[in-house]
């Protein structure tokens, strides 16, 4: 896989990042649960971080160094289905889950492609911030979703 093509790669997840963006965004604003409200409003904040994150790469003057012959297993992650407002709230959340879920593994994976030590390094950090997402969303989905546990 060339540079190119992991710029490609690139711009699908900033495409991701703004997807998770607009959803959290709409889910914060029907929601009326205050705590969900600022769970949302935070998730927003830290996706748009994400993204302006990844388009500086796209567009920044030193280029980008992979291990051209490494398998990042990208497509896993492309036939999610899309976010939407209007379902359940247990099913948004765990979609949300799951589409955090496929985001730390991409990032993981662009690391391990990673030939360069800075380059590395932010991809792991950006794996962690999703799967702190992740466990955040899997506490208030498991309160929302096994609530006879509760």
């Amino acid at each position: 896989m060339n540079v190119e093509e992991y710029k490609k790669v690139i711009s699908m997840a900033v495409g991701n990042e703004i997807e998770a963006y607009d959803f959290y965004t709409a889910a914060g604003e029907k929601v009326e649960n205050a705590s969900l409200k600022s769970i949302f409003k935070d998730l927003a904040a830290e996706e748009k971080k994400h993204q302006d994150f990844l388009q500086g790469l796209l567009t920044q003057a030193k280029p980008m160094k992979f291990d051209e012959n490494t398998d990042y297993k990208i497509a896993e992650t492309v036939d999610a289905p899309a976010l939407s407002i209007t379902m359940k709230p247990a099913d948004a959340m765990a979609l949300a889950m799951k589409k955090e879920e496929e985001a730390m593994a991409m990032y993981a994976e662009l690391a391990k492609a990673s030939a360069d030590k800075d380059q590395k390094e932010m991809f792991e950090a950006l794996s962690r911030m999703e799967q702190g997402h992740k466990v955040k969303l899997e506490g208030v989905y498991s309160e929302m979703a096994y609530v006879e546990v509760w």
